[in-house]
């Protein structure tokens, strides 16, 4: 006796790609903010309360590693700044990867 279902004809795999495409549709309008994190640093109240104009705080993160890129708070890929018509941008230059049946990996 084997648990296995039958394999999905053809005609119901269009049907699924069909309806996920439709679902799709219907998300795609949402607005998401991006966000990039530079890094992070952990002061007290004293400290914070404490700085003043030209002060440097140093972050948890290296100079030359990539940033977060993160969508509603959720990291969805690493990048690196770049320049772009005298704006900041940023480089996508690594995805997040997904875990089968959870959102997007938030790893740190």
């Amino acid at each position: 006796m084997s648990d296995m279902s039958q394999v999905p004809s053809d005609l119901e795999l269009e049907r699924a790609a069909a309806s996920a495409e439709q679902n799709f549709d219907v998300l795609a309008p949402v607005k998401l903010k991006l966000s990039v994190e530079v890094g992070s640093a952990t002061l007290t109240l004293s400290e914070l309360l404490s700085l003043k104009q030209g002060a440097v705080v140093e972050l948890d993160r290296e100079c030359n590693a990539l940033l977060d890129i993160c969508a509603n708070g959720t990291r969805i890929a690493k990048g690196e700044v770049v320049s772009v018509d005298g704006r900041y941008g940023i480089k996508v230059v690594e995805l997040s990867q997904r875990r089968p049946g959870a959102a997007l990996a938030d790893q740190g």
